[in-house]
């Protein structure tokens, strides 16, 4: 397999007016962040539209994914689905408000501890979440058509090394916050 390296491309571009600009300014970052930016806006733009012919967004298939994931009895407090999709429990139940009135999912009260409330899938709710989440894999694989199995796991772990390199960056910041 020969290597191949992509065009030359709008990030490409800013850098070399950077360099041209400010020789001493190191922008040798925005040739990742920048590129990882674009790919972000053409992904969630192709995940909107997707998500769009079911009749979903973005937070409602999060919320249903979740649920689905979770495995029988498809259930989940909003306590369980704020930690699993990163929202606050006000964000969640915003989220199965909109989703219960769809008839995707049902609250359920806990039989043996009445103050404990689940976000349930219905049997809409499954069929909507599994066809959906078909189309999104499909997509999904389309989208990464362009790197081979080997470039694509590569990636992954360098985008593993990437997020704990700034989690850890982003640790003494926190740490000034709470101090």
């Amino acid at each position: 397999m020969t290597d191949h390296i992509a065009a030359s491309d709008g990030v490409d571009d800013a850098v070399r007016q950077w360099r041209s600009e400010r020789p001493g300014l190191d922008v040798s970052a925005l040739e990742v962040f920048g590129r990882l930016h674009r790919a972000y806006l053409q992904y969630q733009s192709s995940l909107s539209n997707l998500f769009a012919e079911y009749d979903l967004n973005m937070a409602s298939f999060d919320v249903l994914a979740a649920l689905r994931r979770s495995g029988a009895p498809y259930r989940m407090t909003s306590g369980q689905l704020a930690k699993t999709t990163l929202v606050t429990t006000g964000g969640v139940t915003l989220r199965v408000d909109r989703l219960e009135k769809a008839g995707f999912v049902e609250r359920k009260r806990d039989p043996e501890d009445r103050r404990v409330v689940y976000a349930c899938l219905t049997t809409s709710g499954m069929r909507l979440i599994d066809e959906a989440a078909e189309a999104h894999f499909a997509n999904e694989q389309r989208l990464l058509a362009g790197l081979p199995p080997d470039e694509q796991s590569q990636l992954a772990d360098l985008l593993r090394k990437l997020s704990a390199s700034m989690s850890d960056s982003a640790a003494p910041d926190m740490e000034k916050d709470s101090a």
